[in-house]
């Protein structure tokens, strides 16, 4: 067995890294079985995982001891390849794949054209002269020239001691080809003996037109399934305009290093995540956010890879360029979801590795049943029962059931704003029984804004103030005073000069304006100069609160001006949401670090039974820890840092996607849009893709539970039926085809 060279300059453990490979030549699920397990046992290799579904290999190891050429070395030393080209191993898989279609497609089409006449001669002809000579003519093409690749993988599996789907076809279709060509020029051996010398050309070159058929069938259902990937890389241009000393060039983006200046006109893709230099525009970041609205883009702003300018031009900064752009991230994500394991998976990943194995042991086993029972033809019915036992099991169903679902799951929930990380996660969110929701972010919008502003003197006597308002908020520090300055600056204030301007630490400022003293603070800051405080000022302010919102009161050294109101906005469609995961059944529950009257407020207005205020990171962790101790599967909804423990701790843990990075790097799920209703849509995806993978190993188990026995001849003894191997492969066939195609139902379903 090879195995990576050890590197003896490396004295220390290097940085271990995952990454995925797309791997080349797999032609079933043992096929996975075989290449995973060669690379599980290569130096340097922490962990691998091959689907055979999205033809991909994600693999975790120490870069010092292992290299991407090793690894491909010990791919190719059992007959398959693993693309590891940095500058774009898409491409090439997608070249590779594209080659590989036509290749089935032109196989397939020679295959069926040849193996018609043999079919006719074979059924219709049998006694025609010289029939068996045109069949085996016709058949031998077919055999070993266009079904030559399943003797070709099958050698290169039988030299490290494996089996595969490949195994399977060329045992099964070279023996009929040779004990057909044994009848055809020895026929008096059988007629001795009183047999009849029956050949079966016609078995083996239609096994191999219909496993072709199979297998174009299920290329054209696998590219079906990765679309959500390819729509997503389609989301970054292929060239990018820089401006490099003045001079503007355009260069292929894999050139864009960070900090090159670049060019963006009207109607453009930005190439890379940046931060804006000149100029200004609108730009719409739904692919990001999932809003409709486009987004005003000046100065400072920062910009992602994959969103679309719309009429305006501006120059930006490249921050982020190849894949530590958002949106390679978000591509990178997809990939590993679609390229990881469900636990079910796995156990069927060990039935596929020994599946092929045993049905060479059943069908050793006809073989020598028929021969012990048989009667007068008992080694022509040991023959054709053990090769059509050979020809129908299929594996590659079962291999397929699980992955196709996966990846069809993982693609539909990109395109409905759910990144899905791995798998695992997928499989249980339709388990979940209790969420817990973080409060600022998720079920707010996370950004403070005015909800009210009453001047008390009047809207007349307003204009006199608001300038002075504006300008005490410019030059002051609480996170609060930007939500005052971007209210007041859409009626367009002028700043004017300030003298005497104090902070007061936890109550407001002090400022003088034209000779009059004003202050800005809470009520505490009015009591204590002594400003009159009327009985509706303390009641509107006492109604807000309750509200959730905070006060602020804007005062000259006599009385109140005007009362402003400041919240975290409940989102339009938290309540929504929220119900309909109590409709659900589900408990809902939400934690907050803000204080009892806020929480209280908050969990009023959108239909919260459960709260909790007051709540350090450590203890939303504790508290996910304890329903789990009483049995729930707990989902964590958060965005902030301090979501990071309890999203790690839950059962499902869903970050929202404008969100910190390392909650998002914690979350098994992400959404990229502040809409909760993502999330009742995301266990509906659970529910629908757990019963697609149900159904296809229903049916892929079942079929082979029916399917070899009566390939074995069980209903001989009964009715005299035998299953013709002709049939049986189109049987086999059809049950892969038929597995993939359940799976794609998921793209038309409603979440």
């Amino acid at each position: 067995m090879s195995s990576l060279p050890l590197n003896p300059s490396a004295k220390k453990p290097g940085k271990v890294i995952k990454q995925t490979f797309p791997v080349l030549e797999m032609t079933c699920a043992a096929c996975a079985v075989s290449v995973e397990s060669m690379l599980k046992t290569a130096t340097g290799v922490k962990d691998a995982s091959v689907n055979f579904a999205n033809q991909t290999a994600l693999i975790e190891y120490d870069t010092t001891i292992a290299k991407p050429a090793d690894l491909q070395n010990v791919v190719r030393s059992i007959g398959y390849d693993l693309v590891v080209d940095e500058d774009d191993p898409q491409a090439i898989k997608e070249e590779a794949q594209r080659k590989h279609y036509e290749e089935v497609k032109n196989r397939t089409i020679w295959s069926a054209v040849l193996s018609v006449p043999v079919v006719i001669i074979g059924m219709f002809f049998m006694d025609m002269p010289y029939g068996n000579y045109i069949s085996l003519l016709l058949t031998a093409p077919v055999v070993f020239y266009f079904g030559r690749s399943f003797f070709v993988h099958a050698w290169k599996q039988a030299r490290f001691g494996k089996a595969n789907m490949d195994t399977l076809v060329a045992l099964s279709t070279g023996i009929a080809f040779l004990f057909s060509v044994f009848n055809t020029f020895f026929p008096e051996f059988w007629h001795s003996r009183g047999i009849h010398a029956y050949v079966y050309f016609e078995a083996a070159a239609v096994v191999v037109a219909f496993i072709s058929l199979g297998k174009l069938l299920e290329e054209r259902a696998k590219s079906s399934t990765g679309s959500a990937i390819k729509k997503l890389m389609g989301l970054q241009p292929k060239t990018v305009r820089v401006s490099m000393d003045g001079v503007e060039m355009e260069i292929p983006i894999a050139r864009v290093k960070v900090g090159n200046v670049i060019l963006v006109r009207p109607g453009e893709k930005i190439p890379v995540d940046g931060i804006v230099t000149s100029g200004n525009s609108f730009v719409d970041e739904s692919m990001i956010s999932g809003e409709p609205v486009a987004v005003e883009k000046r100065a400072g702003e920062k910009v992602f890879a994959g969103t679309i300018n719309q009429k305006g031009s501006f120059q930006f900064e490249a921050l982020k360029v190849g894949g530590d752009t958002i949106l390679a991230q978000i591509i990178k994500m997809v990939q590993e979801a679609q390229g990881s394991k469900a636990p079910v998976q796995k156990l069927v990943d060990k039935i596929a590795g020994i599946f092929v194995p045993i049905v060479i042991g059943i069908s050793i086993l006809t073989f020598i049943t028929w021969m012990a029972l048989g009667g007068d033809n008992a080694f022509t019915h040991a023959l054709l029962t053990s090769v059509t036992v050979l020809v129908i099991a299929c594996p590659c169903a079962l291999g397929l059931a699980t992955p196709t679902a996966i990846m069809v799951g993982v693609g539909k929930g990109a395109e409905n704003n759910i990144l899905i990380k791995d798998a695992e996660s997928l499989e249980l969110a339709h388990k979940v029984n209790v969420i817990i929701l973080d409060k600022t972010g998720t079920i707010t919008e996370g950004k403070p804004m005015v909800t009210n502003l009453v001047w008390l003197e009047g809207e007349r006597a307003a204009p006199l103030y608001q300038n002075i308002l504006y300008s005490i908020e410019v030059q002051s520090e609480h996170p609060l005073a930007q939500a005052i300055v971007d209210r007041l600056e859409e009626k367009n204030v002028q700043s004017i000069q300030l003298s005497g301007f104090e902070s007061i630490t936890g109550k407001g400022v002090k400022a003088q304006a034209s000779a009059e003293t004003f202050y800005l603070g809470n009520q505490k800051l009015m009591e204590e100069k002594n400003i009159e405080l009327t009985e509706e000022v303390k009641q509107k302010a006492m109604y807000w609160q309750s509200e959730a919102k905070t006060v602020v009161f804007f005062a000259n050294q006599n009385s109140v001006l005007a009362l402003i109101a400041i919240a975290d906005k409940i989102k339009e469609t938290s309540k929504s949401a929220i119900q309909t995961l109590q409709d659900k059944g589900i408990d809902v529950y939400m934690l907050t670090g803000d204080n009892q009257q806020t929480a209280a407020a908050v969990a009023k207005q959108v239909g919260l039974k459960h709260y909790k205020a007051e709540v350090l990171p450590a203890e939303k962790a504790e508290f996910v820890k304890q329903l789990q101790v009483e049995g729930k599967v707990v989902a964590m909804v958060g965005d902030g840092i301090n979501d990071s423990h309890a999203l790690a701790q839950a059962d499902v843990s869903i970050a929202m996607g404008k969100g910190s990075d390392i909650a998002m790097d914690v979350a098994k799920m992400t959404l990229i849009t502040s809409d909760l209703n993502a999330i009742p849509k995301a266990l509906n995806l659970s529910t629908k893709t757990v019963m697609g993978i149900r159904q296809n190993l229903f049916w892929a188990f079942i079929y082979n539970v029916i399917g070899i026995p009566l390939a074995a001849g069980v209903l001989f003894p009964v009715n005299g039926f035998l299953l013709d191997p002709m049939i049986a492969g189109a049987a086999m066939a059809l049950s892969s085809v038929s597995v993939v195609g359940n799976s794609l139902r998921l793209k038309l379903a409603k979440i």
